[in-house]
C-alpha cells in the first residue's frame, strides 16, 4: 500500500472540495487525530474508512481504493486500435477518429494538471486549513 501517496491524495481533494480537517472528519465519521495521521501518511486506514473518506470526499471509493493500491487501476482501452481496427471506415475516417480522440485526451490531461497544481499551490499559500462549508439553509415565506 503506498500510504503517504494516498495520504497525500486525500488531503488534495480535501483541499479542492474547500473542507477543512475537521469538517471532513465530521462528514466521514472518523476522528481528526485519525485523518491527520492519514494525510500525513502515518497511518494506513482500512476499506470501510476509505469508503467513508470517498463518500464525504464525493468521489468514488474505487478511486481512493486504487490510489491505496487494494484495486489495480483499469488499463487504458485501446481506443485508437479499436478505431484501426474497424472494416467499415474509411482510412481517412479513422486518422480523424483517432486524432479527435488524442485531442481530447490532451486537454483533459491540461485539465486535470491544472487542477492539481491549483490545489498544490492554495494549500501551500494558506498555513490555515480551508474554511467549513456554510451550513445549508432554508427559508419560508411567510403569507
Amino acid at each position: 500500500m503506498k500510504v503517504r501517496e494516498l495520504g497525500s491524495f486525500i488531503r488534495n481533494q480535501r483541499v479542492s472540495e474547500r473542507l477543512s480537517l475537521r469538517g471532513l472528519s465530521a462528514l466521514a465519521g472518523v476522528s481528526i487525530p485519525y485523518l491527520s495521521q492519514v494525510e500525513r501518511g502515518l497511518r494506513r486506514p482500512s476499506a470501510e474508512i476509505l469508503q467513508a473518506i470517498a463518500k464525504a470526499l464525493r468521489i468514488s471509493a474505487e478511486t481512493l481504493y486504487v490510489q491505496a493500491g487494494i484495486l489495480d487501476a483499469h488499463p487504458v482501452p485501446d481506443v485508437a486500435g479499436a478505431i484501426m481496427g474497424d472494416p467499415t471506415i474509411t482510412e481517412r475516417q479513422k486518422q480523424a477518429l483517432v486524432q479527435i480522440y488524442e485531442a481530447f485526451r490532451e486537454e483533459a490531461e491540461v485539465k486535470r494538471s491544472k487542477l492539481d497544481g491549483r490545489a498544490k499551490s492554495k494549500a501551500a499559500r494558506s498555513p490555515h486549513p480551508a474554511p467549513l462549508r456554510p451550513p445549508v439553509t432554508t427559508s419560508r415565506k411567510e403569507v
